[in-house]
């Protein structure tokens, strides 16, 4: 049994694929100190020509790490916070996402961005606080939200295998989760959700480290009612085959979603039940506000993301 860390799998993944196949390469703003966690001790063991400190520019390194995909390399992009995907959705969204469609499939961008921070980091103000990963999904890039150590490394390797563009949110209410493992690290395929907590009476649909928050207040009403707790873990493609499954059992649902609400993630996750399941109660939201800007105060901070009293409220509200 290992105890292991969200950024040491993280670490792990990347270390696992720099060694096992020399296309693979790292860029970005400070990763040869590792300040994040994720890229801690890789300039060391690969040399500054794989793992590459770039200037403080975004745009530049995104659109370095496009072309290097499109000529045979494995790129993984770390951007040290979500806000900076606003500067280079252009390039990932217009660009690295539509190569492959718009040359039928002759050239491929098989790179990784890996964004930690933002979801219950307070204290970061309106312009560091975003967590735009709707827009990706929205879009159609490939998009994860891993919650555990063991999901994080699987989840990160098998997006470094893909041949298409894929967006990988570490949130930092999991970055510092740490988790027994018992068995091999391996590849989690994409598009493929887990049942963390089953129950019987009502599905909680969580992103991210939303899970944890989610299992906790399942744990907390389990004499009151059976909590089923489904973690997406890949919110683009999503795994609708395991929602359906999950809905047509509990036939209630709450969505958990660090994000804004409006046409949000987790708007799509109550789409889909209401076009394929049959409720048996109006579905609810634990979301952050329409058009939520958070401010650098700590308490108005709190007061606008997901909290685990809302969580608790929504499942109550299902039940009646």
């Amino acid at each position: 049994m290992t105890l292991l860390s969200y950024a040491k799998a993280m670490n792990r993944a990347l270390a696992d694929a720099l060694e096992a196949d020399p296309a693979v390469c790292v860029f970005g703003e400070d990763v040869g100190a590792g300040l994040a966690g994720l890229t801690l001790g890789l300039q060391q063991r690969f040399g500054a020509e794989r793992v590459v400190d770039v200037p403080l520019s975004e745009q530049a390194f995104t659109s370095a790490g496009i072309g290097a995909a499109l000529n045979g390399m494995r790129p993984v992009i770390e951007l040290q916070i979500p806000s900076l995907l606003f500067l280079v959705f252009e390039q990932l969204a217009n660009q690295a996402h539509k190569f492959s469609l718009m040359t039928g499939g002759q050239a491929r961008v098989p790179l990784t961005v890996v964004v930690p921070g933002s979801g219950s980091r307070s204290g970061w103000a309106g312009q560091h606080s975003d967590h735009p990963y709707g827009l990706f999904a929205h879009v159609g890039i490939k998009t994860l939200a891993p919650a555990t150590p063991t999901d994080a490394y699987g989840l990160l390797s098998s997006a470094i295998l893909d041949d298409d563009p894929v967006v990988l949110f570490a949130p930092a209410g999991a970055l510092g989760v740490r988790e027994d493992v018992t068995a091999p690290l391996v590849p989690i395929p994409l598009g493929t959700a887990r049942t963390v907590r089953p129950g019987s009476d009502v599905t909680v649909v969580a992103v991210g480290h939303l899970v944890h928050q989610a299992v906790a207040v399942a744990e907390e009403l389990a004499g009151e009612v059976s909590v089923e707790v489904l973690d997406p873990r890949t919110l683009y493609p999503l795994d609708r085959a395991a929602l359906v499954e999950s809905l047509n059992r509990t036939g209630r649902l709450v969505v958990a979603d660090d994000s804004n609400r409006f046409a949000g993630f987790a708007a799509e996750v109550l789409a889909v039940a209401a076009e394929e399941c049959r409720l048996l109660a109006p579905p609810r939201r634990v979301t952050r506000p329409d058009g939520a800007v958070l401010p650098f105060a700590l308490a108005l901070d709190r007061a606008l993301q997901p909290r685990e009293d809302q969580l608790r409220d929504a499942i109550r509200a299902v039940l009646k």
